[in-house]
C-alpha cells in the first residue's frame, strides 16, 4: 500500500497505524520501506504518534550488521471499542483496548422476539458505555449478529436465528448511544478479530470456522474478510446435505446446521437413547466414558469434515481457524471429523493447517469489538461514512 508523502498527515498516520496493527511492531526503516515513504516523513509522524499516546518505542530489532533500529508498537490504551454479541436469549458486551486486551464483561437478559428487543439493546450499550475507562477513548460500538447484514455502516439485519428481518440496528442503537456503530455476522467479526490478533497475522487467505449452537464460516482473502454481494457470505450452516434430512429454522430441508448443530446433536443423541435434553448433558456423557455420546459427536464431525472439505477445495486458504463454544468438545468431533476432512481433500490440499484455537465466554463480544478496533486498518473503507468517524476518533479525538 503506497501512501504519497504529498497527502494530507491523517492519512499517513492511519496507513502507519494500519501497519503496526495488523503486522506488528516494526522499526521506522522497515515502516517506510512497506510504505513507501520517506524515513523522514515516517520519522516525523512516528513522533507525532507518539507525542498523542498512540505508539510506543519498544525493543530494538535484531542486527544484520548495521545500527540496531528501535522497533515501534501500538498503545492499547489510545482507545477501545464496546463490542456486543446478540444471542436470542441474552447480550454478551466486552470493552476492549486497541491491543486486544479485555477491560471488562458485562451479561445482559435478551428476548430477540420482543417487540422493543431494539430499545433493550439499545440501552444496555448506553449502559455499559457510560461505565468504561473515562481516560481511554471509546472509539464506538461493534455488534454481531447470527445472520447477514446488508452493510456494515448501514446495520439492516436479516437472521432467522432471532427473528429478525430487516431489523435496523445500526441505526436505533447509533441514536441512542451517539457513537459510531458497526453492524456485522458474528462470524466475520471473529474473522476481524483474527487478521488483527490472531493467525491473521502470519496469513492473508483463511478460513474462521465456528461450531456451537450453529456452523458458521468467514472466508479472509487477501487480508479482508469476504462479505458477499449482500453481505450474507459464509452462511456455511445452511450448505444443504441431506436432502432427507430435518428442516433447518431457516426453512430448508438438511441443511449442515440441522444436522450437527447444538440441536442436531441432541436429537441424535434421542435417537441413540441418550436422556440428554441439552448439549451440555451430551457434553458431559462424552467426557464421563459414554461410548453413545461420543459417536454423536464423531458422527457430526464426519459429516462436518466432509463439508469443511467441499470448501477448502473450493477456496484454497492457508489455514482453517476453528472457533466457539463447540471445540470444548473437539476431542470428540476430531475422531470423525480429522479422517473425513483429509480424505475428502484434494490431494495438493491434504497438508492445509487445522487450528483449533481456546474459546472464552467473551470471545464473540470481543470479536464484535474487533469491527471497530480494525477500522483504522481497514484499507477498503468497508466501514464507510462509520470508519471515518471511528478513525476521527483515534487520531484527532473528535466527539
Amino acid at each position: 500500500m503506497a501512501v504519497s508523502g504529498t497527502e494530507r498527515g491523517d492519512l499517513t498516520r492511519t496507513a502507519i497505524l494500519a501497519l503496526l496493527g495488523t503486522v506488528g511492531p516494526l522499526s521506522r526503516t522497515e515502516i517506510a520501506r512497506r510504505l513507501e515513504l520517506s524515513p523522514a516523513s515516517v520519522t516525523q509522524v512516528t513522533r507525532e504518534l507518539i507525542g498523542h499516546g498512540m505508539l510506543e518505542e519498544l525493543d530494538f530489532a535484531p542486527s544484520r550488521g548495521g545500527r540496531r533500529a528501535q522497533r515501534l508498537g501500538l498503545v492499547g490504551s489510545a482507545g477501545r471499542a464496546l463490542g456486543v454479541k446478540v444471542a436470542a436469549d441474552h447480550l454478551v458486551l466486552a470493552d476492549v483496548r486497541l491491543d486486544g486486551a479485555v477491560l471488562g464483561s458485562w451479561e445482559r437478559k435478551f428476548d430477540a422476539t420482543a417487540a422493543n428487543a431494539l430499545d433493550v439493546l439499545a440501552e444496555a450499550v448506553a449502559e455499559v458505555a457510560a461505565e468504561g475507562d473515562a481516560g481511554v477513548p471509546l472509539l464506538g460500538i461493534g455488534i454481531g449478529v447470527p445472520g447477514s447484514v446488508d452493510d456494515l455502516a448501514v446495520g439492516t439485519v436479516h437472521a432467522p436465528a432471532l427473528g429478525w428481518r430487516a431489523m435496523p440496528v445500526g441505526e436505533w442503537v447509533r441514536r441512542r448511544a451517539r457513537l459510531p456503530v458497526l453492524v456485522e455476522n458474528d462470524v466475520n467479526a471473529l474473522a476481524a478479530a483474527e487478521r488483527l490478533y490472531g493467525r491473521g497475522r502470519i496469513h492473508r487467505d483463511f478460513l474462521v470456522l465456528t461450531i456451537g449452537w450453529g456452523i458458521g464460516a468467514a472466508i479472509v482473502s487477501d487480508g479482508r474478510v469476504y462479505r458477499g454481494a449482500r453481505g450474507g457470505a459464509g452462511e456455511f450452516g445452511h450448505f444443504p446435505v441431506d436432502p432427507a434430512g430435518p428442516v433447518c429454522h431457516c426453512g430448508n430441508t438438511g441443511c449442515l446446521e440441522a444436522l450437527v448443530g447444538a440441536a442436531g446433536l441432541v436429537a441424535a443423541s434421542r435417537a441413540r437413547g441418550l436422556p440428554a435434553d441439552e448439549i451440555a448433558e451430551l457434553s458431559r456423557a462424552a467426557a464421563e466414558g459414554s461410548a453413545p455420546a461420543r459417536a454423536v459427536f464423531a458422527e457430526a464431525g464426519r459429516a462436518l469434515g466432509r463439508a469443511v472439505a467441499g470448501l477448502v477445495n473450493v477456496v484454497d486458504p492457508e489455514a482453517v481457524v476453528v472457533l466457539g463454544e463447540g471445540t470444548a468438545d473437539w476431542e470428540w468431533w476430531d475422531a470423525g471429523f480429522a479422517p473425513a476432512v483429509r480424505s475428502c481433500l484434494l490431494p495438493g490440499l491434504r497438508d492445509v493447517p487445522i487450528e483449533v484455537e481456546a474459546w472464552g465466554d467473551t470471545s464473540w463480544a470481543q470479536g464484535a469489538a474487533a469491527l471497530v478496533l480494525a477500522t483504522p486498518f481497514d484499507e477498503a473503507g468497508a466501514a464507510g461514512e462509520q470508519g471515518r468517524l471511528v478513525r476521527a476518533r483515534l487520531i484527532g479525538g473528535s466527539p
